[in-house]
């Protein structure tokens, strides 16, 4: 995200680029704008709730919450992943998706699954995790996961195998509706920056 930030002419304090760094919020080089540094998951809700007016959040996080208040104009084509449907590659060739009529699933994503198998008919016992969803069917928690995959080789590194794809996932700019509301031209003008230079990559 740090060259993007460049590109569009927002250059952090030199802490921001510190790993040391316990800092969580930065100034920059334009007064009137600072930078925070949350959880991928946090980033929508301090959006939504207008703590943050602008935000890098991917959309598998916005497609979970479904937060009203936050506007998503703009795809920034970074942090590229795939939210997928994984499962013991033992049991794997002989399992067919479609008959699936009740599932227990592991994952950090309850809402999307849900939506998604209930619109093919087939009701998702959601297990809640937050991390090590690959353990969850090697200790017997459940046969399936549903997680972000980037590479596959964790999945892989654990005994499973991708055999669903329920979305294509990248980092979009939130935007939360009120600032836009009652701060038109300065957040329009981040809007268009960041357009102009992802346009560009």
């Amino acid at each position: 995200m740090t060259p993007l930030l460049r590109r569009a002419g927002i250059e952090p304090e030199a802490a921001f680029d510190d790993p040391e760094s316990r800092q969580l919020r930065f100034t920059t080089n334009h007064p009137n704008l600072s930078i925070i540094r949350v959880r991928a998951f946090d980033a929508a809700t301090f959006v939504a709730f207008g703590a943050a007016h602008l935000g890098v959040v991917g959309n598998d996080v916005l497609m979970e919450f479904d937060y009203p208040d936050i506007y998503s104009p703009l795809d920034l084509g970074i942090g590229r992943g795939r939210l997928a449907v994984a499962e013991p590659e033992e049991i794997a060739g002989d399992d067919d998706p479609g008959r699936w009529s009740h599932i227990r699933i592991a994952t950090k994503y309850p809402e999307i699954t849900r939506r998604h198998f209930a619109e093919r008919g087939v009701q998702a016992e959601c297990i809640k995790l937050n991390g090590a969803m690959e353990l969850a069917p090697a200790l017997g928690l459940c046969r399936r996961i549903v997680d972000l995959v980037s590479t596959g080789q964790t999945l892989k590194a654990n005994g499973l195998v991708e055999v669903e794809r329920i979305a294509d996932i990248t980092s979009r700019l939130a935007v939360n509706r009120a600032a836009l509301k009652t701060r038109p031209y300065e957040i329009n003008a981040w809007v268009e920056s960041l357009r102009e230079v992802t346009d560009a990559a």
